[in-house]
């Protein structure tokens, strides 16, 4: 005999409860009947007629009566996906909850109009299941896309890094690190290049890292490569040393990972998507309050950052003309962005999708005034997940809206389900999901709660220590403090003394005459190294030394790091590093084709020869 099925009844003339009972059936698919009480009240007399006017009642499979918020609760729990059930749990064991639940419920069945404002506001006025596969499936692409501009950015440039004759070869790092870790050093640097760390492996792991990239691009072998791309970069972040210590290759390494589970189909993971997006803008909002920094409490930072920061596009120098008043606004904005839009995106659907909105244009703000590689697009990426399928298609033209709708997606929506087979493979996808959630979600939380407070959670923070070296869960707060000046280190090459050749980086400001550009997505992170350098000394950056070093032997790999070799036939004989300061031109005042003016401030590294360093 088939088991009895729970009844909802609800008021059939009231416009909004209609819509609002469209919405949970679709949730619950046929788990639960639904009926108006008009024509219901006269099958459960127990139920006086006044009560289904006053409130909504949920009549369970074993003859129970809920009613109001109660009913509303428990009848969630009926519906598909993880977390459908926690309203029903708060309602039973949190105190004051449910009191607070039914006079909210008493309140919005005596003033119908305000609920259906409300959810109108809120939700919009078609309300149906929120699904995600289209914007998984779209966010995967651009995954793809950003993995391949990473690892095309490693094939130029890591052997010149840190291959066998690079600036830090590997293989003395990793040599080093055993030396003294011992076998724990195994674990505290998880690369595959402890196999094996000469130039042929690091080579062939950035071209197989492309591969792989390509594979997620066009869905094929999709999670395989998903599997295989996240320890392949991890591998490169701890091979490339200090040159990979960046936030956006943290920030990677923590998508990447997240992405494995997004293919079981599990909403859990777009909420752990939020979660990641959230701790990623407010931690940079809250670096930059508690710095203490003296340019974002007076708003002043636009008029430094725009020519201070590492990398600035052409429209950098444009921006940098614009009145105070427009740059301490966007100043303000950044700060309302991070710490207080940031907040949207644990709301209901319309301010999310609003806060997405925002985030976006933010990020296109910031890509078109400086060069953050990927950086920007996994942010914009990570927007998707405010989104639903719904809010994507309605936004497409009609053909590529068809095209999108015919490509396969994996099922990310509550009723989505079909068979004995399916519904196995997402019990297991939500398990999983389930247990990734057990971990990143209270480290995540632990990352906000040490920023603020300085301390760790119980637990959480052991913890964080725990799984620190695997990278899934980071500090992000990218220029929590701002320079007011602009050193730059300029290497010059000479064979008699005389006549110095100045070695120019492909992207940092060198040569006055040569204009910002754009390099979105690709990294060039020697340009990057040296932008920080400046700003400390040649004991705090050691790497400069053995940059010179590799100069004067004619590495070609180091070599081709730079915009040109100055010296293409032989090496210099003599190498130095002198400190300018740089700033922009002004633009009514430009001498000739001048976008930068320098001054020298001093010397970085003193005339050094092969010599010198043999006789160390």
């Amino acid at each position: 005999m088939a088991a009895r099925q729970a009844t909802f009844i609800c008021d059939g003339d009231c416009g909004i409860c209609r819509t609002w009972v469209d919405y949970w059936r679709a949730l619950t698919g046929g788990r639960v009947v639904y009926r108006p009480y008009q024509e219901a009240a006269g099958d459960f007399p127990a139920i006086a007629p006044e009560q289904f006017k006053r409130a909504s009642q949920l009549i369970a499979a074993d003859g129970s009566v809920l009613s109001g918020a109660a009913a509303t609760f428990k009848l969630l729990s009926h519906g598909d996906g993880v977390g459908r059930g926690a309203w029903w749990w708060l309602y039973r064991h949190v105190p004051g909850f449910a009191p607070l639940s039914e006079a909210a419920y008493g309140f919005l069945s005596r003033h119908r109009g305000v609920l259906a404002m409300l959810t109108h506001v809120l939700w919009g006025r078609k309300l149906e299941p929120p699904r995600y596969a289209l914007v998984s499936w779209l966010f995967l692409r651009g995954l793809g896309l950003v993995y391949l501009a990473a690892f095309l950015s490693l094939v130029p440039q890591i052997c010149g890094l840190v291959g066998e004759h690079g600036i830090l070869p590997l293989g003395e790092y990793l040599d080093a690190a055993r030396a003294g870790w011992g076998t724990a050093a195994y674990w505290r640097l998880p690369t595959i290049f402890w196999l094996n760390a000469s130039d042929a492996p690091l080579l062939a792991g950035a071209w197989i890292g492309v591969a792989l990239s390509v594979l997620v691009i066009i869905g094929r072998a999709e999670r395989v490569a998903l599997v295989a791309l996240f320890p392949l970069y991890l591998s490169f972040v701890y091979a490339g040393q200090i040159f990979m210590s960046y936030q956006w290759d943290m920030l990677l390494v923590e998508v990447g990972f997240l992405a494995i589970f997004l293919t079981g189909g599990s909403v859990i993971v777009v909420w752990l998507f939020r979660l990641l997006l959230f701790r990623f803008l407010f931690l940079a909002g809250v670096a930059k309050i508690v710095s203490g920094d003296a340019t974002w409490r007076q708003l002043t930072v636009l008029d430094y950052h725009l020519f201070t920061q590492p990398l600035p596009s052409p429209l950098a120098f444009y921006a940098a003309q614009l009145p105070h008043w427009m740059l301490e606004a966007a100043t303000a904005l950044t700060l309302i962005i991070e710490l207080g839009v940031a907040a949207l995106i644990f709301t209901p659907r319309r301010p999310r999708m609003v806060a997405a909105v925002l985030v976006v244009a933010f990020q296109i703000g910031i890509m078109l005034t400086g060069n953050y590689n990927w950086f920007n697009i996994l942010t914009v990426l990570l927007c998707l997940f405010l989104l639903d399928d719904q809010a994507v298609l309605s936004a497409l033209p009609h053909k590529l809206r068809a095209f999108l709708a015919a490509a396969p997606h994996p099922t990310l929506s509550p009723s989505q389900v079909q068979g004995d087979g399916e519904r196995e493979r997402s019990r297991w996808a939500t398990a999983i999901a389930v247990v990734v959630a057990m971990v990143v979600g209270p480290v995540g939380l632990n990352t906000i709660y040490a920023s603020l407070t300085e301390r760790n959670l119980p637990l959480a923070g052991e913890m964080s220590e725990a799984i620190a070296p695997l990278l899934i869960v980071n500090t992000y707060g990218l220029f929590a403090t701002v320079t007011t000046t602009r050193p730059v280190i300029v290497i010059e090459g000479s064979d008699k003394g005389q006549d110095w050749k100045e070695y120019a980086l492909p992207f940092l400001p060198g040569p006055v005459d040569r204009a910002p550009t754009w390099n979105i997505p690709y990294q060039p992170r020697l340009d990057w190294q040296l932008w920080l350098a400046a700003y400390g000394s040649i004991g705090e950056h050691r790497f400069i030394e053995r940059l010179m070093l590799r100069l004067l032997e004619g590495s070609a790999p180091v070599a081709a790091l730079f915009a040109g070799n100055p010296f293409p036939d032989s090496p210099p004989r003599q190498l130095r590093a002198l400190l300018y300061d740089y700033r922009f031109t002004d633009s009514g005042q430009r001498d000739g084709n001048a976008w930068w003016s320098r001054r020298q401030e001093g010397v970085f590294y003193p005339s050094v020869t092969l010599d010198n360093f043999r006789s160390r």
